[in-house]
């Protein structure tokens, strides 16, 4: 589950910083995602967020495979290896329930969508194959870390369309800790794995706008 302030103070240290930004930007606060996550939302509404999450992270490579191709350090590329295998089964679950769901509900704006989607893929892809030490990573942790909540929703629409979860085996947050706690030691890379992690949550949260004006966009028509 992400963090809360309590978590984060105790914490302290290094991980505060990022933990502080995972309290702050993480999607575990977003309204509309919390109500995808409770399985409180149509149908429908489930089966466009899983469209538009697969857009963004069904592929592969992904922001985790490219922050790998840019580890520098061994429990750097430890922590992303363990993380991108683990994302293989989170991205064919993914595309399960993609199938199951059927095409993506009618919306009024779907070219502006569109459009808003991929300068989102882009601005990932981008953090992603980022030079800058940590930047990468930065991002890939914050995936990791946004996973818990995007996971309970697709595990909401899994259920309702009949397909059982596979467990998750993504790094435990005990152990992101530590790696960032390393990390960080090292010279300029707790600034760019800060800033990595908060572009990575920026692009998600424009993207639970968007599904939430999409949402409130069908229910007028």
């Amino acid at each position: 589950m992400p963090f809360d302030s309590v978590q984060v103070a105790r914490l302290g240290g290094a991980w505060g910083s990022m933990g502080a930004l995972i309290a702050s930007d993480g999607s575990a606060h977003h309204p509309y995602l919390q109500r995808l996550a409770r399985n409180e939302e149509p149908l429908r509404d489930l089966s466009d967020a899983v469209h538009h999450i697969c857009l963004l992270h069904g592929r592969h490579p992904g922001v985790i495979d490219h922050a790998l191709g840019h580890a520098r350090l061994g429990i750097e590329r430890d922590w992303l290896e363990a993380a991108a295998d683990a994302f293989v089964i989170e991205r064919a679950f993914l595309v399960r329930i993609v199938a199951a769901a059927g095409p993506m509900p009618s919306t009024p704006g779907h070219a502006e969508t569109e459009a808003a989607t991929a300068a989102q893929r882009h601005a990932i892809d981008m953090l992603a194959q980022s030079d800058r030490a940590g930047c990468a990573t930065g991002a890939a942790i914050a995936l990791a870390m946004d996973w818990a909540v995007i996971r309970e929703t697709l595990d909401a629409a899994g259920e309702r369309l009949g397909l059982t979860p596979p467990p998750s085996q993504l790094p435990l947050a005990e152990e992101t800790v530590t790696v960032v706690d390393t990390l960080v030691r090292e010279g300029m890379l707790e600034r760019a794995m800060l800033f990595g992690a908060q572009q990575l949550f920026a692009q998600h949260r424009g993207l639970w706008d968007l599904l939430e004006a999409r949402a409130s966009a069908r229910n007028k028509q």
